[in-house]
Order: structure tokens, then C-alpha cells, then sequence
């Protein structure tokens, strides 16, 4: 990765994601990593400039990485996630979204909450879940998750029964 141009982390239900972008400024290659792995690769491409799309993560959610110039060979380098820059996604995100990080009896699971849909991933996978009554979830592997609302949601507690 000799021409690395920008590095980004993408916080999606099933993880967080590393977007890595080498721009070749004199061949025009462009390369896209993400978690590593290469996901796209243009070699000579004439025209600086552009977009590059891609997904990312298991819901395969799109992304754009924007190539503007800025001025003579200096170049600006942006990231859009489903069709909104990553600023706005992240201001999103944390609206719809409820996330908790919990050890365990020694093992770190990553739960997130999806307020719009009521899906819950824990670990990267989309876990099956039962409604036990209007607060409660039911998923196996991390047991209960009961979801305590106070008088904004923003402001949730998370309490797991094993």
C-alpha cells in the first residue's frame, strides 16, 4: 500500500468496519480495502477525478468514496455511506441506533439496537429475537436484553439476564 491516501472506520450493525483508499496521483490507480481485503483495483485510469462505490459489512450497505481535486495535483478524498457523507451517517446513526459493549463472565460482545427496525445484532450476527413483553428481547447466546426507557431514548439502560 504505497499510495494510501485515506483511512476510515465505519461503525455498522454487524462491527466496525476499516476502509482503506490508495490513489496512485500520477497512474490513477485506485485500489479500495476494506477489512483488509481488496474490493476494488483500477489501474491506469486517466481521469484523477470520480467516485468509487462499493458495500461494506454483511448487510452489504453501500459506499462512495468521492475524488475531488483541489487545487493542481492536491486532491480531497471523502466518504459517503448509504448516499450521506460519513459526518451525516454518524449524526444518523446515533439517532437510530443503540449500542453497548458488555464483558461477560469474561467475553466481550458488541450488541447493537436498531430503534427503526427492532433488530439486534450481537457479535456481527443478526440474532433471532422474541418479544417477552413491550420491553423485553429474547436471544439465544446473550440471554435477556431488557430495554428501560427513561424520558428520552437517547437515554436507555441496558440490562442483560443470563
Amino acid at each position: 500500500m504505497t499510495d494510501l491516501v485515506a483511512v476510515w472506520e465505519v461503525a455498522l450493525s454487524d462491527g466496525v468496519h476499516k476502509i482503506e483508499f490508495e490513489h496512485g496521483t500520477t497512474s490513477g490507480k485506485r485500489v479500495v480495502y476494506v477489512d483488509g481485503k481488496e474490493e476494488i483495483r483500477r489501474e491506469w485510469m486517466f481521469k484523477l477525478v470520480g467516485k468509487e462505490t462499493f458495500t461494506v459489512g454483511a448487510t452489504k450497505t453501500k459506499a462512495a468514496i468521492n475524488i475531488d481535486a483541489v487545487s493542481g495535483f492536491a486532491y480531497e478524498y471523502t466518504l459517503e455511506i448509504n448516499g450521506k457523507s460519513l459526518k451525516q451517517y454518524i449524526e444518523n446513526r446515533l439517532k437510530t441506533t443503540n449500542t453497548w459493549i458488555l464483558n461477560l463472565g469474561g467475553t466481550d460482545y458488541r450488541i447493537v439496537l436498531e430503534k427503526d427496525t427492532m433488530d439486534v445484532w450481537c457479535n456481527g450476527q443478526k440474532m433471532e429475537t422474541a418479544v417477552c413483553d413491550p420491553f423485553q428481547r429474547l436471544f439465544p447466546g446473550c440471554g435477556y436484553i431488557t430495554k428501560a426507557w427513561q424520558k428520552k431514548p437517547q437515554r436507555g439502560t441496558l440490562s442483560v439476564f443470563t
